[in-house]
Parts: C-alpha cells; sequence; structure tokens
C-alpha cells in the first residue's frame, strides 16, 4: 500500500497559464523521478502483491488445463 501524508494546501489563487506551467513541471518531474527510480518501484510495488505459489513460478496465468478434455 502507497503511504499518503494529508496536509492541508493554502488557498491561493493562479492564473490559467499558472496553473497548466505548474502541472507541465510536476509532471516532469515525475517522470523523471519514474524513469531514474523504476527498478525501485516496480520491486516495491510487487512486494506488496501476493507471491506466487510453488506449483506455477511464472508471472503468466495457466488459461488451459494442462490435459485436454476430450
Amino acid at each position: 500500500m502507497t503511504r499518503t501524508r494529508s496536509f492541508e494546501l493554502p488557498d491561493y489563487r493562479v492564473s490559467d497559464e499558472a496553473a497548466a506551467y505548474i502541472a507541465d513541471t510536476l509532471m516532469q518531474i515525475a517522470l523523471q523521478f519514474e524513469a531514474t527510480h523504476f527498478a525501485q518501484i516496480r520491486r516495491h510495488y510487487q512486494s506488496l502483491g501476493p507471491q506466487p505459489p510453488d506449483d506455477n513460478p511464472g508471472q503468466q496465468l495457466d488459461l488451459f488445463d494442462k490435459h485436454p478434455l476430450f
């Protein structure tokens, strides 16, 4: 589960242009951070998920029975 921190943002006004610029800048920072730390982020989320059983260690689900029905 991702930790969240609650805090209150101050109530201030910005122009539409400033809001768009701030949003673009924050998105660029997020993309750079993800590109730099992608492996760490993936390992963290994989550690939170269910572990595969011993008889099926792969990532792909077995959609078909091992023996044909007919």
